[in-house]
């Protein structure tokens, strides 16, 4: 059987570059979106024009109860599923003193509990595989102002290991933290300046870069549990560079 993988939240940013460095190495893809129909058809003819199959798979991750359907229809359309990447999230910045019931549920239905249940059923219904669930390297801080997010994605990163523990042999989890790859069109030059100057290798990120650690996890199948911080080092400095934080010194210097 011909080897497939489902990366969700695949028609865009990250989770496109993922897809396409998946459908480069040969691999058949189940492209799955939400509301991103239209790029999802022009992913998948990237997908298609690369030589492999590619199937669109729409699914809400915050409004299904179960990801199993998901995982089934795509074994059935691609019996050789052997690769889950967990790509799609949700990213919205609010302290803890701001947080309300929605803002933590949203972010740990799609950070967390997606993720969870999407990597049980791969583990039910296939012959096995790999699971890569993509972080953010600000777990290695705690900037408050983006708690639930943050919360959704730390019970994320103790989750791929404890799988990681669990599933072996039939199923090797790791994870990817992506340091500043593809920042949000709204961040201006000189906050991105201000994030780079607390990179140690003093320079942004590309989708290539995590792609390469994609393809390391695959190619090395004594790799388990690990977590790739791809962020140029800043997870290993004391502060954390963050949006909200900048915003607020621009004013006081202003």
């Amino acid at each position: 059987m011909q080897k497939a993988a489902l990366v969700t939240g695949s028609a865009i940013r990250l989770g496109k570059a993922f897809m396409l460095s998946l459908a480069e190495a040969g691999y058949h893809i189940a492209l799955h979106y939400n509301s991103s129909a239209d790029a999802a058809q022009d992913a998948q003819k990237e997908a298609q024009a690369l030589g492999v199959e590619c199937e669109l798979f729409p699914f809400d991750l915050l409004q299904e109860p179960d990801m199993t359907p998901l995982i089934e229809k795509v074994r059935s359309r691609f019996p050789g599923l052997n690769v889950l990447v967990n790509s799609a999230s949700v990213y919205d910045a609010a302290p803890i003193m701001e947080t309300d019931p929605a803002i933590l549920q949203k972010q740990f239905k799609a950070n967390f509990e997606a993720p969870y249940f999407l990597t049980q059923a791969f583990a039910k219904l296939t012959d096995g595989g790999c699971v890569i669930n993509i972080i953010d390297n600000k777990v290695s801080f705690n900037q408050y102002q983006y708690a639930a997010y943050l919360l959704s994605k730390k019970a994320l990163l103790e989750f791929t290991k404890m799988a990681a523990v669990e599933l072996a042999p039939k199923v090797r989890v790791n994870g990817i933290a992506p340091g500043v790859t593809l920042p949000m069109g709204s961040r201006t030059s000189d906050y991105l300046q201000w994030r780079i100057d607390g990179i140690p290798v003093q320079h942004q990120g590309t989708p290539d870069h995590l792609c390469q650690a994609l393809q390391y996890i695959l190619n090395n199948d004594f790799v388990n549990g690990q977590i790739l911080m791809v962020d140029g080092g800043e997870g290993l400095t004391n502060l954390g560079r963050n949006a909200e934080e900048y915003q607020k010194q621009t004013k006081i210097k202003q």
